[in-house]
This record gives structure tokens, C-alpha cells and sequence, in this order.
């Protein structure tokens, strides 16, 4: 466990505090959330796209329906181009945690070191097994080739775990001692497994199943949309939007777990996202709102809804911003909007699943076509939103994790003015980052294009069906 003596343990932490300007601390600021925002999206599908691909694989052995393994053998192509942009990607990130913000590596590097070690060997199980799946089509057996791309989902979730333990531990530090501005007595396992990791990490998988899924689904959904009413199209729709489907209830359950979690560990992120400035019971569910004058104004209000959320019980007492001094306030209003975008659009998807269930029964008693009935296109249409929507509520979900801990970079111990770098001129770094990225994502998206616009991946033997479906 750790004392909390002081919010500066390490000297180049207190040189940062009285040197750096508030040009590089923004600067320092706005380039390791940009270069996450997008490392995030890319890191989803690297998650999720294998399990599609599988599934997709899998069911087309089964059935032997070719239409199905031509969508695993384009999505294994697009598979491989998403794995090494996101290796680049990550690689600057690396880069960037211990450029910018050396007071944090430098003071706790051995404390956090341990998740990022096995991070490591995650991702080179991943890239080892992903080598094997798209160059053993055509040397290996269906039902084996198969069992090759399994590591690459297991791989792909433990990277996610145990990077995304990494940042519980900042929200919840635990694993050491502090003593005299000194780091002592380091427990690797206890800072890697503290109380934030459970909730987190699995809302963090969650999520990047719904990502890849939904994301898919409507690249699927707007060809369906333009009258590709192919088999191929859908099934291209229907195998990832059905996954996601069934993940965003638990989702949602498991998002209530997390804001729960924080009315315990981390009641000022919780007064921040829900607008709370007074501690007491009986507190509202504030809808909206612009945080004015200490308090959350023009908003709508659900009585006693924050206290039947956090305690199951009007009366249960929610903590304040009244409770930590002013300077330790988040954003309120930006943490408040990034929640109340993050849920609506979790309830958004959670209904257009219901929708795809409830006409999928009816169509299954009426025996017809559920893309093809009156209101399909109304549905296809908002279900080629859902992939842009899921993205929006997963950045809005990282806003609200980020910036509801300010100004603290690990909780309670050391601010973020405190871990930055010192040194001038880091303005100079977010412009070269945003030049990287804006080439990074113009490739990306020419490749992937390409993908789609290209004839069929080379069969293997022993599928010439594949080889004979017609390519549209």
C-alpha cells in the first residue's frame, strides 16, 4: 500500500511545476489524448475483428456455405492491415509516456512496469499466431487452419486487460509505499490487480467487441442500403451486428457496476459526471445540464435518481464537489456531457438490438426475409449509425475516465502538472504527432479500401467453392 506524503516525490516533479508553461502543458495534454483517441479505435478492432473472423470462418465450415468464408478471408486481410497500424500506433504512445510525462515513468515505472511487460508478450503471441492464420490457408486443414486464429482473439483481449490495468492503477494506486518522496516496498501484482482493474477492464472489452462489431455492421448496412441484397452482404451485416447486439446489454450492466464502483473509490469523478456540487440524499439524475454558478442548471431531472442508482435506496447519502477543494474539481460540464453522450448512445444500440431480435422472431414465424420487409430500410439506416455512434461512446467513455481524475495523473499522489515534462518546445511535438496521424489514417484508409475493391484472396485447395463465389 502507499502513504500519500507528498504530490511530487520525484525533483524533476518539482521543476515542472515551477518551469512548465500552460502552452506545454496543453500542448503535452492535447497530444497523448489525441494520439489515445485514435490508438483506441484501432486497438478495438484488433480485439474484436478476430472473433468476427472466426465466427465467420467457423460458421462456414460448418454449413458449408462459401459466402462465409470469403467474409473471413477479407476481414483477415483487413485484419493484418489494423494490426500493424496499431503497432505503429502504440509504439508512439510508448514513446510519448515516457517523453512527456517523465515525473510519472520515473517515480513509478517499476510499480507499473508489470502489466506493461506482459502487455509485450500478449502482443507478440498476437503477431506470432496472426502470421500462422493469413499465410496457412492453403497448408492447413479448415478445422485447423481455425484453431490458429484462437490465440490471436485470447492475445488480442490480454493486451486489452492488461494495458487497460495499467490505467485502473492510476485511478487506484496501490503496490507500494511512499516514503520521503521515495518509491519502496513495490508489490507488482497488488498494483496490477487493484480494485479499479475488474470494473474497468471488462468495461474496456466489452467495449471493444461493440466497436468492431457495430463498426463492421455498418460499412454492411449502407451496401444494403444501396440495394446489395446479396447473400454476401448479408451475412457481412448480420454475423457482427448480432454480436453486438448481444454484448451491449451486459455493457450496460457493467457500466452501472463502474459508476457504482466510483461512488465508493472515486466519489469526485462520480459528483463530477453526475453534476453533483453538494453531498447529501435524496439526489437527483440530471439529464443534461450546463454546470453554472456551482450547480448543474437546465437540465432535466429525475427525482432521487442519482441515490436509487449509486445505494438502491432514496436516502443513500452521494458525495460532493463540496467535499475537495476547488482546485481538485474536474470539468464538470465535459465530464457531465461525455456520460450522458456515452449512455444515451449504449441505450441507442440496446434498442436497435431489441429491434433486430423482435423482427427476427417475426420473421421467422411469418417465414420471410427480415432485411427485405417494410421498415428494414428505416433500420439499416440507423444501424449504419451504430458504428460511428459506438465510436463516439467509447471516446466519450475515455473522456470521462481521463478527465474526471483531473488534475490528478495518478489519484491523489501526483497532478498532471507535476508528471510533465519541462523542457520547451513540446508544442512542436503535438504538430509533428497530428502530421503522423493525419498520414497514418489517409494510408489506412486507402488500404482498406483497396481491400474491399480488390478481387478475392487466393483460395486455398481445398476450398474451390470459395474460389467460384461470385465476388460483388
Amino acid at each position: 500500500m502507499f502513504d500519500q506524503l507528498t504530490s511530487a516525490p520525484w525533483p524533476i516533479a518539482v521543476l515542472a511545476a515551477d518551469t512548465v508553461s500552460e502552452g506545454d502543458l496543453a500542448a503535452a495534454r492535447a497530444q497523448m489524448g489525441f494520439s489515445l483517441a485514435w490508438h483506441i479505435v484501432v486497438a478495438c478492432l484488433g480485439v474484436g475483428l478476430p472473433a468476427l473472423t472466426l465466427i465467420a470462418e467457423w460458421y462456414g465450415i460448418r454449413t458449408g456455405k462459401p459466402v462465409h468464408r470469403l467474409l473471413a478471408r477479407r476481414w483477415a486481410r483487413a485484419m493484418g492491415v489494423l494490426f500493424a497500424v496499431g503497432a505503429v500506433s502504440g509504439t508512439i504512445l510508448s514513446f510519448e509516456m515516457g517523453l512527456l510525462w517523465p515525473g510519472l515513468m520515473g517515480t513509478y515505472g517499476q510499480v507499473l512496469g508489470l502489466p506493461f511487460a506482459l502487455e509485450g508478450i500478449a502482443f507478440f503471441i498476437e503477431a506470432i499466431f496472426l502470421g500462422i492464420y493469413l499465410y496457412a490457408w492453403d497448408r492447413l486443414p479448415p478445422k485447423r487452419h481455425l484453431l490458429t486464429g484462437l490465440p490471436i482473439v485470447v492475445a488480442g483481449v490480454a493486451s486489452a486487460f492488461f494495458v487497460v490495468c495499467a490505467n485502473a492503477w492510476m485511478n487506484q494506486p496501490r503496490g507500494f509505499t511512499l516514503r520521503d518522496g521515495r518509491v519502496i516496498g513495490v508489490d507488482p501484482w497488488a498494483a496490477m490487480l487493484n480494485p479499479a482493474s475488474p470494473p474497468q477492464t471488462v468495461h474496456m472489452i466489452l467495449a471493444a467487441f461493440m466497436v468492431a462489431s457495430f463498426l463492421t455492421a455498418s460499412v454492411y448496412a449502407v451496401a444494403l442500403l444501396r440495394g446489395r441484397r446479396d447473400a454476401y452482404h448479408k451475412a457481412g451485416f448480420g454475423i457482427p451486428f448480432a454480436l453486438g447486439a448481444v454484448v451491449t446489454p451486459f455493457q450496460i450492466y457493467v457500466g452501472d457496476w463502474a459508476a457504482r464502483f466510483l461512488a465508493e473509490y472515486q466519489p469526485t469523478k462520480l459528483a463530477a459526471m453526475e453534476g453533483v456540487y453538494t453531498t447529501g440524499s435524496h439526489v437527483p439524475l440530471t439529464l443534461g445540464g450546463v454546470a453554472l454558478d456551482d450547480s448543474l442548471r437546465y437540465g432535466l431531472e429525475v427525482p432521487s435518481g442519482l441515490s436509487l442508482l449509486v445505494g438502491y435506496h432514496p436516502g443513500t447519502v452521494v458525495q460532493g464537489l463540496d467535499k475537495v477543494p476547488r482546485s481538485q474539481w474536474p470539468a464538470v460540464t465535459g465530464v457531465h456531457w461525455a456520460f450522458d453522450l456515452m449512455v444515451g448512445i449504449g441505450f441507442f444500440l440496446l434498442a436497435l438490438g431489441v429491434w433486430l431480435l423482435v423482427s427476427w422472431w417475426h420473421g421467422r414465424r411469418r417465414d420471410g426475409e427480415l432485411l427485405d420487409r417494410r421498415g428494414s430500410r428505416l433500420f439499416l439506416g440507423l444501424a449504419a449509425l451504430s458504428g460511428p455512434a459506438s465510436v463516439v461512446a467509447l471516446e466519450s467513455g475515455w473522456c470521462v475516465t481521463e478527465l474526471g481524475r483531473q488534475p490528478w495523473i495518478v489519484y491523489g499522489i501526483m497532478t498532471v502538472r507535476d508528471a510533465v515534462n519541462p523542457a520547451p518546445g513540446l508544442m512542436t511535438g503535438l504538430w509533428l504527432v497530428l502530421v503522423v496521424y493525419a498520414a497514418m489514417t489517409v494510408a489506412t484508409v486507402y488500404v482498406l479500401r483497396r481491400l474491399v475493391k480488390n478481387t478475392a484472396v487466393p483460395m486455398a485447395p481445398q476450398e474451390e467453392d470459395v474460389e467460384s463465389y461470385p465476388v460483388v
